[in-house]
């Protein structure tokens, strides 16, 4: 088939290159094909198929367009064995056109391409400025007959130029005709360049003597010009070029002869002149494409010719010396440095306020002489940077710009649209790191395609680099430009640039966007021929091509402010900074760096920037600059400026831990965030100081990039100057913990010394309350309140501010503050500023959901680009274009614009003022009718909102978190406050809402539970529920949560269907319902909690125990109002009995009085005789399972979550009642009734401990903390030693006894029902002798350990304290292996200086001492503030060892004892060289003993 193609091409004369078919050619070739029919070549044809396209055509394209898979696999392998052909045919022949090396030029990078053709043939003189050429195919040996012809091939040629007073270049590695084609680029292999240079400068010896200095000026020095492959990678060979240039000043009237050398020497030798010496003379003129020899005959009519000549030399050197100065005048006319003044910046003329915010850089082929020109580059910062030079990372301009910048590799795979574009752009950092996309191969092993190869090998895929970096949510619409940078001549109309060139055309609609810069005309006249060729566009105008490339450096960073010009600095201790390399800055891409001299010699409008701020946007750098110059009123610092200046820093830098963390809470817009700015400012020269970017980064980097900071210029392991690093808007502070855990532990990695604290973090965070809180070390509160000190301050800059703006009644981020946030103020600006709202215009729809978002989303905003796109503006690349916040009219003063930190960076506009937004949604819906769900509606229904623009993932984010994200509280919120608002102003609107939510987030399985959650909650439609539910799933078949939706509807249908029976004894009927689903709801909770043990990326989700204890709870409901055990109280212990597993249902219906009236329920009983008989089981093993859980296990923050607080009260309900059936006795009684039978007092002794959870180790540490009475303590204490005394106890009660003494001892030390301390050792020591059951385990080794604590006890105690230890972690790891992740072990206990019991200190005891609230105790502890108190360092024993790995050897009172411990925090032990003493105290915790302050 392929020879039939090959047949076919050369038969009709078809173009050898497939490229240049026609749709028609590509038809016929088609139609001649075997076994392909004749409708596939039209299908082709109506497709508009012609060689380009046929070249990137798959099968799954012609599949697409109705051709069937076999004669689809067929024309595509005829294509592609025909491509094989031509390949293989066109080896070694010649290619396209191509442009000489600029004239008289050395460091350009151009090269040839092996087997172009010159497109210039040689010639003789034109203007005399423009070179003749001559050609030599030449060998490139070095022997000296050769060397001798190519001297000889130099100086004739030279000659010739000299006597025609015309520039020339002769080329060595050029064929000719008839061996090669004309102007064949051939090259030569040149082994030693300076013995070709050596003997070409010995041509002068060729002229007579008086000429050889003026022959040594017009002859230049040899040129080497590379030769590359077709793939555009290096090869040995060149081409030899010597440029001759007759100056007028040089040569004058003079005239040129040249001899043989040798004949010179004979002459010398015998003085005679002879015929032969005669002939030698030599005299060479240019005529045509060769150099001729006037002189060669000595005929009358060369001999008159000659004499012509030699008349007219005057003439001919008058012509030269204004050939001359007309081409001076031409160079000295160009404008070119203007114009890409104005090109590159889009006309505002400086860098600093470019139209353009990002550049896109595509390039080829570079060389040497470039990289000192690359400075412009580096400044631009390019987003992306297009590389077709295969050797740029080995030893191009990739390799020279990555010692400048950070770069991102890339291959143009990586860029094609698999998922989420946003999602592609964030992994790849593509607005935070320029992304190196190598278009033509050169990493990972991608092998570089030649020219005629490369649009079919690599186009397609460099098509997707250009199609998504065009894409409007990737970079801002018509603010970025493309630069060609054109180092090598493109000659050839294949060549790859040609093609990318042709595609951003496409894309961008144009060139407006578009911008070309080459350093010689011959490479701006080859590329702008070949783009007008392509596309069909005269680029002229785009082209900058008159400036060299160390002119085009200049030109560009002349328009940077000297500020962004010059070098930035870091302090390094002692007064004195160091140098912040760009690169490196570049590389802390997740924090924004504020440096010691931060704005100094900006040019930033000052009025401007202030006014900005003072309307309402983020506070910058530059307003505490301005703030600082003479003559200027200083900025307002704030009541608490100077306390966390002069206490709260200080305090935390005393701290012997590597990351500490301070809560600078506040209100939303009360100014946190610009406090929290200023107290960097003002620390700016003491502290690296820096601000992270986005919160959504990934921590582990973040970590990174901080230490990096840290340890900038420093080599020692203990740095000189630590971190303060200020982080803004997060919304849960587990994530804060998170964050300042992994910067701990990556300085433990990089094993740095923490003597002092070495990062600082002030967290400044929203508050979700606005009442006033009492301000500590750890916290400071900022409200909306100012006070007098603060108010007076705020009048006198009113009285500045209003001298120096005009327009300051429209201030009103400033006013607010100023009025002392009166809600009479922010009311009057919403109302006025909205007179005549009309919800149709297209203006005020944007205000209305940029309102709503921010009144129920903090942080939200509009990006730039989707503002134009819906309110319809048409940006243009040209700076002064229209402002889109000014396309809102009136409603202008009520936004700001910002720059928001996402997966991609952008800008966006967003509400002034957090309480103006909430007055305007209020006075929308009071006075314009225009509700909340209307507006919602809005916003979920608009298309226009979520077309391609930047910010579109963002936008959905924060829709989505409007609807979806609950606020928990002290009750449980069913919905989001948006949808509760919604159905309290008017109701049932909220459906509508959710439905078209749904319709929006179609694939969002958040969205669809929602429904499902509304279906079973609100509407009671639990048919619905049950749908919605089951989408979920479907997007989202492994999350326990959307299971525990599934199982959630069961559960409320079956406890509404309990509620509405309203009959008294529960039929037969009803009660399978109820079983039914109560079986349905428990085997759905069940899977919820297996797929809740496989999740490992969030804490361990609990909801599936705690449904399945609610179905028990509403199981026993059930059972209550069933006739057959309904009855009496008997009924009611039979009923425990069958739950409990111990009674079986044919034996209570055999001794059952009406048990032929009761036989129907006992047949539906019985089908369900599993879920009944292990009901309590199933309870009681999930209740221990969550109480082991949350008394073991504690948040990373230490906080509890109001959820799980929700969480605990309804299990304690379902306890209560758990309780009641199962473990019902009178503890008074049992303490009483001395007759009473053993056995029963046995049993319900236990019933009462597991009545009040110390039948489980976990229950009874749980008293530390839940206030559990003096006299309750007593009575489990008593109970508890009775079971143990009672000959029947199992090891696990006997394990229970000690903790309750233990714990006992901590909550009422004086109690006469504590075991003495020697009698519990020996227990202990008993029960560690015993069998033990593995669930046994850990709480049996726990308590070992944490009583065995070498104190001046028995040596004999001690011997397998190592191995309990050991056995700790083994068993924690087998027991918590499921849940521990997001949590950490909470520590129950310290080691106390003192003896006996009072040697354990419990975390309450701590909290005693330090009286601090929850929040704030959380942060001493984490921060290590704690054991700085004075009341716990006396009361805790403090003990020493030794550093070995990343553990300690503890040192014991028993001589060689030495028991490992984990540090609690690792980067407490970096420094620290093996074998270091240090000393510490010691907490026990479930996952073993842990150091804690090491020192």
């Amino acid at each position: 088939m392929a020879d039939q193609g090959k047949i076919k091409s050369q038969k009709e004369g078809l173009p050898r290159d497939i490229k240049d078919w026609s749709k028609d050619q590509v038809r016929e070739w088609a139609l001649n094909l075997d076994q392909v029919a004749d409708n596939v070549a039209e299908i082709l044809f109506q497709q508009d198929v012609d060689g380009p396209s046929l070249l990137l055509l798959d099968t799954e394209d012609l599949q697409k367009n109705g051709v069937t898979l076999g004669p689809a696999k067929l024309l595509i392998k005829a294509r592609d064995e025909l491509v094989k052909l031509i390949k293989i045919n066109s080896k070694g022949l010649p290619r396209g056109p191509c442009k000489p090396y600029p004239f008289c030029r050395y460091n350009d990078s151009y090269r040839y391409m092996e087997s172009d053709i010159l497109d210039i043939t040689e010639s003789g003189a034109s203007d005399l400025i423009e070179p003749c050429h001559e050609y030599k195919a030449f060998n490139g040996t070095t022997d000296e007959a050769t060397m001798t012809r190519l001297i000889e091939e130099v100086a004739r040629f030279a000659a010739a130029c000299m006597n025609s007073r015309t520039n020339g270049t002769i080329h060595f590695g050029i064929g000719d005709e008839p061996n090669f084609t004309h102007g064949q680029v051939l090259g030569v292999v040149v082994r030693d360049k300076e013995a070709y240079a050596k003997k070409i400068n010995s041509v002068i010896d060729y002229f007579e003597h008086k000429h050889k200095k003026t022959a040594q000026s017009c002859i230049k020095p040899p040129r080497f010009v590379g030769v590359l492959n077709r793939n555009e990678t290096s090869s040995e060979k060149c081409v030899i070029e010597v440029d001759i240039v007759p100056d007028s000043t040089m040569c004058e009237e003079n005239i040129y002869h040249t001899f043989n050398v040798d004949s010179k020497k004979k002459k010398k030798a015998k003085a005679k002149e002879t015929s032969e010496t005669r002939q030698s003379k030599q005299f060479f003129v240019r005529e045509g494409g060769s150099s001729r020899d006037l002189l060669l005959t000595t005929l009358a009519k060369e001999m008159e010719e000659y004499n012509q000549f030699v008349a007219g030399k005057a003439q001919r050197a008058q012509l030269r010396k204004q050939a001359e100065e007309k081409h001076l005048n031409v160079i000295k006319r160009s404008t070119q440095g203007y114009r890409l003044n104005q090109m590159i910046t889009g006309g505002s003329l400086s860098l600093d306020k470019s139209h353009f915010e990002r550049y896109i850089i595509v390039t080829n082929k570079s060389n040497q002489i470039h990289f000192e020109s690359l400075e412009f580059l580096v400044e631009l910062n390019p987003i992306a940077v297009l590389d077709f030079d295969p050797e740029s990372a080995k030893e191009g301009l990739q390799s020279h710009f990555k010692k400048l910048s950070t770069v991102n590799d890339h291959l143009p795979a990586q860029f094609k649209v698999t998922e989420g574009v946003e999602d592609i752009a964030n992994q790849l950092k593509l607005t935070r790191i320029t992304s190196w996309v190598f278009c033509n191969g050169g990493i990972e092993k991608e092998e570089p395609s030649d020219i005629d190869e490369w649009l079919m090998d690599k186009g397609s895929s460099v098509r997707d680099v250009i199609s998504f970096l065009c894409r409007k949510d990737v970079l801002p619409n018509k603010r970025f430009l493309v630069i060609f940078l054109l180092w090598s001549t493109v000659s050839e109309k294949m060549d790859p640039l040609v093609e990318t060139f042709s595609t951003f055309y496409q894309e961008l609609k144009g060139t407006e966007q578009i911008l070309c810069i080459c350093d010689n005309k011959n490479a701006f006249t080859s590329w702008k021929n070949l783009v007008d060729a392509r596309c069909g566009s005269n680029i002229a105008h785009r082209c900058i091509h008159e400036l060299s490339f160390p002119e085009v450096n200049g030109t560009v960073l002349s328009l940077l402010s000297k500020n962004r010009r010059s070098s930035r600095f870091l302090p390094c201790g002692g007064g004195s900074n160091v140098l912040l390399e760009k690169k490196v800055e570049r590389d802390l891409n997740t924090l924004e760096v504020l440096c010691v001299n931060q704005c100094e010699g900006g040019n930033e409008d000052k009025i401007v920037i202030e006014e900005n701020f003072y309307k309402g946007e983020q506070v910058s750098w530059w307003n505490f600059y301005f703030s600082e110059q003479p003559g200027s009123i200083p900025f307002i610092k704030r009541d608490m400026f100077d306390f966390i200046m002069n206490t709260v820093i200080p305090d935390l830098c005393s701290l012997g831990k590597a990351c500490v963390l301070f809560n600078l809470m506040h209100v939303p817009g009360c100014g946190g965030t610009t406090l929290a700015m200023h107290t960097l400012w003002a620390h700016r020269d003491r502290f690296r100081c820096a601000v992270l970017r986005d919160r959504n980064a990934d921590f582990a980097e973040v970590a990174d990039q901080v230490v990096k900071l840290l340890m900038y210029a420093n080599d020692e392991p203990l740095p000189q100057v630590p971190v303060l690093l200020m982080i803004d808007d997060f919304d849960d502070k587990e994530k804060v913990f998170d964050l300042q855990r992994a910067i701990d532990e990556e300085c433990a990695k990089k094993n740095i010394q923490s003597k002092s604290a070495q990062v600082i973090l002030l967290n400044c965070m929203m508050s979700e309350s606005s009442e006033h809180t009492e301000h500590t070390a750890e916290s400071v509160f900022i409200g909306n309140n100012l006070s007098e000190k603060e108010q007076k301050l705020f009048e006198e800059k009113l009285v500045a501010i209003e001298k120096e703006h005009k327009n300051a009644d429209t201030f009103y981020g400033f006013m607010i503050m100023k009025k002392n946030f009166k809600p009479e103020y922010v009311q009057g600006v919403a109302r006025n500023t909205l007179k005549s709202f009309n919800m149709k215009e297209k203006h005020a729809q944007l205000l209305a959901v940029l309102v709503l978002l921010n009144v129920y989303c903090k942080g939200s905003s509009l990006s730039i680009s989707l503002c134009e796109e819906f309110l319809g503006l048409q940006p243009k690349p040209i700076f002064g274009t229209i402002k889109v916040q000014d396309r809102f009219g009136k409603f202008s003063t009520l936004i700001a614009t910002c720059s928001v930190e996402g997966k991609v960076v952008f800008k966006a506009v967003e509400m002034i003022h957090s309480s103006i937004a909430r007055h305007c949604l209020q006075e929308l819906t009071t006075t314009y009718n225009v509700n909340k769900a209307e507006i919602t509606d809005l916003l979920l229904t608009t298309d226009k909102l979520y077309e391609s623009t930047q910010g579109k993932d963002k936008l959905l984010k924060d829709v989505r978190q409007i609807l979806v994200k609950r606020h928990y509280s002290v009750e449980e919120c069913q919905f989001s406050p948006l949808i509760q608002d919604i159905a309290n102003e008017s109701p049932g609107l909220e459906e509508m809402v959710l439905q078209n939510a749904s319709k929006r987030f179609k694939k969002d399985a958040g969205v669809s539970q929602l429904l499902a959650r509304y279906y079973y909650l609100k509407k009671k439609d639990f048919s619905e529920a049950e749908v919605w539910a089951s989408r979920a799933r479907d997007l989202s078949k492994d999350s326990s949560y959307f299971a525990d939706t599934s199982a959630q509807v069961v559960k409320h249908r079956l406890k509404n269907t309990i509620a509405d029976c309203k009959e008294g004894p529960i039929s037969p009927e009803k009660l399978g319902t109820f079983l039914k689903l109560a079986q349905s709801a428990t085997d759905a909770f069940k899977e919820t909690q297996n797929l809740a043990k496989k999740e490992s990326s969030h804490s361990f989700n609990t909801a599936g125990c705690l449904g399945e204890i609610q179905v028990g709870a509403l199981v026993i409901e059930v059972l209550e109002k069933t006739p057959v055990f309904a009855s009496d109280n008997v009924r009611h212990d039979i009923m425990s009995g069958v739950l409990s597993g111990n009674v079986q249902l044919q034996d209570v219906e055999k001794n059952d009085k009406r048990q032929n009236k009761h036989a129907q329920h006992y047949k539906i009983l019985k089908q369900f005789e599993d879920l009944l008989y292990s009901l309590r089981y199933r309870m009681k093993e999930n209740f221990d399972f969550l109480d082991n859980f949350s008394v073991n296990l504690g948040s990373r923050s230490g906080m509890k979550d109001s959820r799980e607080q929700v969480a605990q009260r309804e299990l304690f309900r379902c306890f209560r009642q758990y309780t009641e059936l199962f473990c019902k006795t009178d503890s008074a009684g049992l303490l009483r009734n001395k007759a009473m039978s053993f056995m029963l007092k046995l049993h319900q002794e236990r019933q009462y401990l597991e009545m009040n959870k110390a039948d489980t180790f976990s229950g009874i540490l749980n008293y530390l903390s839940n206030g559990i009475s003096y006299d309750n303590m007593e009575r489990i204490a008593k109970l508890s030693a009775s079971v143990c005394k009672s000959g029947q106890s199992t090891v696990k009660e006997r394990i229970n006894f000690i903790y309750v003494n233990v714990v006992l001892s901590c909550i009422k030390p004086t109690s006469k029902h504590i075991l003495p301390y020697k009698e519990l050792i020996d227990l202990l020591c008993q029960v560690l002798r015993e069998q033990i059951p593995l669930s046994e385990n850990l709480p049996l080794h726990f308590i070992a350990v944490v009583l065995f604590w070498p104190q001046q006890q028995e040596v004999s105690l001690y011997h397998n304290l190592g191995r309990y230890i050991s056995q700790i972690r083994t068993s924690y790891h087998m027991m918590m292996k499921e849940v521990f992740n997001g949590k950490r072990p909470i520590v129950h206990f310290m080691l106390g200086k003192k003896q006996g019991y009072q040697r354990l200190v419990h975390l309450g005891e701590i909290r005693r001492y330090v009286r601090a609230g929850e929040e704030d105790f959380t942060l001493m502890w984490e921060n290590g503030k704690i054991w700085q108190e004075k009341q716990v360092k006396e009361r805790l024993c403090r003990l020493t060892g030794q550093v070995k790995d990343k553990r300690i050897l503890a040192d014991t009172c028993i001589s060689g004892l030495k028991l490992e411990i984990t540090p609690m925090f690792q980067s407490q032990l970096s420094g620290h060289a093996q074998e270091t003493k240090v000393s510490f105290f010691i907490g026990f915790s479930m996952k073993g003993p842990v150091a804690l302050d090491i020192k």
